[in-house]
């Protein structure tokens, strides 16, 4: 228990420092010149990002074991799914624990005991495959 609420706090202060970074920027870090505004598809959006991960694999590793862990020990709140960027898919886990006032919290659970373990028993080629250029985001 005491290892999770350390990984919740570190999770924490890095979503709070990383926006505080933003907050600071100046105003033309934060919005582009209009001659230089170019809209992205999403789907360009998300080619994007999977190219910045793919450039930095040691990170991947970092992002598969903190995924295992958080499934395996707060799976009912969703965390691990928001560490891998499925927002929607860790609200719906998040909304069921707690809209059931935890009583399919159990459930949600143990599904996120099976997805830790499935993410901590793949390689980081086969979890990057799978789960960040796939985008798998159930089981």
């Amino acid at each position: 228990m005491k290892v999770a609420l350390h990984l919740l706090f570190a999770l924490m202060v890095g979503l709070v420092s990383t926006s505080a970074f933003a907050a600071q920027q100046p105003a033309s870090f934060s919005q582009p010149a209009a001659e230089t505004s170019v809209m992205m598809t999403k789907k360009e959006a998300r080619q994007a990002i999977r190219d910045q991960k793919a450039a930095r694999p040691a990170e991947m590793g970092q992002t598969q074991l903190l995924a295992g862990i958080l499934g395996i020990l707060v799976g009912a709140f969703g965390i691990h799914k928001f560490v891998l960027g499925y927002n929607k898919a860790g609200i719906i886990i998040l909304l069921v624990t707690v809209l059931t006032l935890g009583i399919l919290g159990f459930v949600m659970g143990i599904i996120g005991l099976i997805e830790g373990i499935i993410y901590l028993t793949k390689t980081p080629e086969d979890f990057q495959a799978t789960y960040i250029d796939g985008e798998k985001q159930w089981f």
